[in-house]
Parts: C-alpha cells; structure tokens; sequence
C-alpha cells in the first residue's frame, strides 16, 4: 500500500473496498459509503478532537534534548490532567521515521522534564526504557494551556509537511482526548451526516482517547493498544438498546469505536452510559457482541488496527483483503482510503 502523504479528510479520489459479509470483495468510491447502510443501522462514531500530544524539551538531569508523546491516561475528567503514561524519544522530530528515532536519556525516577512552560516528573518506568509514568505540575487549567500553547500534534514521517492541529480534528471532534486522531472519522463531514439522516440510518457518538499508532520498536508495539479512557453518553446507550432489539445493525467508524463498545459490553453484559477503561484487546478469537460492520483505514499487518479486524473476518479472508490491498495501490495511514468490512458469517 501506499502511504497517504497529504493531510487531505475526504480527497474526491478517496477509496472503499467494501468486504461483504459472504466474503466478497467490491472496490466503489468512498463517496459510496452511506448507499452500502441499511435504513435502521446506527452508525457510531468517536467525538474525540485530538490533543496537541507531542511536546519537545530537555531532561533536565542530562542537559539533552527529548520528545515526550503521550500515550495514555486513566480518566477523561478535564480536571485530573496530570498524569500521564508516555512514550519519550531523544532529539528529532517527526521527519525522522519512528522506527530510526534515537532513545531519550535514561529516565529515572524523580528526573524533572522541562516542557516549554510545563514541568513534568518521571514517576516510574513502566518495563521500557521509553515508557514512563509523568507528574505534570501545576493546575489543570495551567496544563491544558502549557498543551495548548507548546504542544503539537504527534505526527510521522510519511506526511512531510508540519500538521496542523485541525489537520488532525474530524468534522464531529469535540471532546479533547485522543493522542493521535479517530482518523477513520475524517470520511464524515455534516453533509455526509444529513444523507445518513435521510437514508434512515441513525448517528450517535462516543468519547475515546484513541492512543498511539506506533512507538518504533516491536517490543514495546506489541503492548498496544494501551489502556485507553471512553466514555459513552446515555442517548448513544439508548440508541444502541433499541437497535439491538430490533435486530438492526450497529457500524462503528473506526477501531476506537468497536474497542469501546465491545469493552463496555464485555465489562459490563451490555452497553451501559458513562466511563469506562478499555482493556480488551481484540482479535482472532474475540467474539463480538455489538459491531456488526467497521468502516475503517486501511491497515499494514502486524499493527493492533490490523490485528482487531481479525475479529471481523477469518484469516485467510484478511490475507484476501490485504492482498487486494496491495495489488490496487490503496493508500494507508490516517488520510489514506479505507475499507467497509461487515461481520463474517
């Protein structure tokens, strides 16, 4: 696949490949979205506009110079913003690919982190040199703005050119929680909201702090995703209720949505309104219990994205997808094209 280097939401030559639930594999516009819903499907998106999560410093300790990208936390409550999990780099920027990014100083704790105007702490490694636990000093309203005023989006070396916050909000972003953006939400604009409306398919929304994509090294990849803060609203509970007992189908715009909601019912036994902890990692033996379609970004293999559609379809079809994938040049990364994929059989 190619990797999508614009920072361009709904480009007019943007694909689908939609993957049927017999398994069959059609490629049609991504305009064509909203014509493969049924009237009565509710379709579930998440409301988060991402944080400016990259901030550039000095280990104080050491002199040198470090990027701290956070990574988690345990609340999506504005005002416990202090404590953070993050991943930390040694000196660079986005233009260098991830995989290649130097390692920070060593991190110990009570190491003090200048961060523009914020001081943060290190409270404790977290079994990687790069992942650590952070105390942010200062009120909650000082925090967000010393995120606001020095912090930048995380961003990697496929899209060449410095992003913009807003490059990162979708059309619906309201929330300030996601560490890199609920990308699949970028087909949405309020028009694409209004055809869904006129079709009879309903909208709801959720809040997910959407974490990181990649870290640069398999070992601590492989811990993604990390736990990750939701919170779902009651008339999103509501509608999901009624849709189920119906019998109708719930389509979730993105990974972030089925991780939420099948976390909430794994939980729980069934979708109940307010916060909650995603813990659950999904794959090819989860069983699921609310999503019945994903319209999602396309995905390399050997990603946590990649490795949660194997709940959605069986290996070999995967393989079929990603092949298919390859061969017709769809784009990936977070402005590529994307995929429709319903629940096999």
């Amino acid at each position: 696949m190619i990797p999508a280097s614009a920072p361009v939401h709904r480009p007019l030559d943007a694909r689908l490949l939609f993957v049927s639930r017999s398994g069959d594999l059609e490629h049609r516009p991504r305009s064509d979205f909203v014509r493969l819903l049924r009237p009565g499907d509710l379709v579930v998106a998440n409301d988060a506009a991402t944080l400016p999560a990259s901030l550039t410093g000095t280990h104080l300790p050491s002199g040198r110079c470090i990027e701290v990208r956070l990574a988690g936390r345990r609340t999506l409550d504005p005002s416990q913003v202090d404590r953070f999990c993050a991943v930390v780099f040694g000196a660079g920027d986005f233009r260098t690919r991830t995989e290649d990014r130097p390692m920070p100083p060593a991190l110990i704790p009570g190491d003090t982190l200048a961060l523009g105007e914020l001081r943060a702490t290190v409270e404790r490694q977290l079994d990687h040199p790069r992942l650590v636990s952070l105390y942010f000093h200062g009120s909650p309203e000082e925090i967000w703005a010393g995120f606001a005023r020095h912090g930048k989006p995380i961003q990697y070396a496929h899209v060449p050119q410095p992003l913009a916050l807003y490059d990162t909000w979708s059309a619906i972003a309201a929330n300030p929680a996601a560490f890199e953006p609920p990308s699949a939400g970028f087909v949405l604009s309020w028009a694409t909201v209004a055809a869904l409306a006129a079709r009879g398919v309903k909208f709801a929304t959720l809040t997910h702090a959407a974490g990181l994509s990649s870290t640069g090294d398999p070992r601590l990849d492989s811990r993604l995703p990390l736990d990750e803060p939701y919170n779902i609203p009651a008339v999103t509970a509501e509608a999901i209720r009624q849709v189920r007992s119906r019998g109708d189908r719930i389509v979730a715009i993105g990974t972030t949505v089925v991780r939420a909601l099948e976390d909430a019912a794994w939980a729980k036994g069934n979708i109940a309104a307010g916060p909650g902890l995603a813990r659950l990692k999904l794959g090819p033996e989860t069983r699921l219990r609310v999503i019945d379609a994903l319209l999602s970004g396309t995905h390399e293999n050997g990603t946590s994205h990649h490795e949660l559609l194997r709940a959605f379809v069986p290996d070999p079809l995967l393989r079929q997808i990603d092949e298919r994938l390859e061969t017709c040049g769809y784009r990936t990364h977070e402005f590529g094209d994307s995929v429709l994929i319903e629940r096999a059989d």
